[in-house]
């Protein structure tokens, strides 16, 4: 017989067994001992057990199955292992990486994902369409915005393709799905970064 406890994570109560809820709280106290600023922290570790609760949803069989040891490691290879302070002091840094623009450091920065399609809802004019376009094709916003109207005075079928983008297109609502949109994995490292990046 195995010792459970209920854990509100991310707004999601869930049950677990006591092993695997360790595992859990040590995981994610480590990783907030790698973020110095305690403001940011705050944030950040809201995202991370967002994130948490949305992977312990997806991977359940059934709603009130308890989290065990097993489901817990697969969240966290999902998030991705926590390096330390002092493994990040000693990473070798590539001399050419100094030589590229900002641009691509920030870019080189995060780790690549699978690339999704979510309605940008930061950057929106009306319903972040044309915002969710650009982030997810790398062009230029307003670029995207100026096709779309002189399409729209052009051909009429652009305002009802635009419609049908608005509704069957969903929000980025939450740092894991703004990562996708932009092609990066939602690891715990790469939610850190965005969320200090965009604050």
């Amino acid at each position: 017989m195995r010792k459970v406890i209920e854990v509100s994570i991310g707004g999601v109560n869930f049950t677990m067994e006591d092993d695997a809820y360790f595992r859990l709280r040590e995981y994610l106290k480590r990783f907030e001992e790698t973020i110095s600023d305690k403001n940011e922290a705050r944030e950040v570790m809201e995202d991370v057990e967002a994130r948490v609760a949305e992977l312990f949803q997806k991977e359940k069989k059934f709603s009130n199955q308890v989290v065990d040891m097993k489901l817990v490691q697969v969240v966290i290879d999902h998030l991705g292992e926590i390096e330390s302070k002092s493994d990040k002091s000693n990473v070798n840094i590539d001399p050419n990486l100094n030589k590229q623009s900002k641009y691509n450091s920030y870019e080189h920065d995060y780790i690549r994902g699978d690339r999704k399609f979510y309605r940008d809802i930061d950057d929106k004019m009306l319903a972040g369409v044309c915002s969710g376009i650009a982030i997810y094709t790398g062009i230029d916003v307003t670029i995207i915005r100026v096709l779309f109207v002189a399409l729209a005075f052009a051909y009429g079928s652009t305002v009802l393709a635009y419609g049908i983008l608005w509704i069957v297109s969903p929000r980025a609502q939450n740092v894991a799905q703004k990562l996708e949109l932009r092609g990066y994995a939602p690891t715990a490292e790469n939610i850190r970064k965005f969320t200090s990046q965009h604050k």
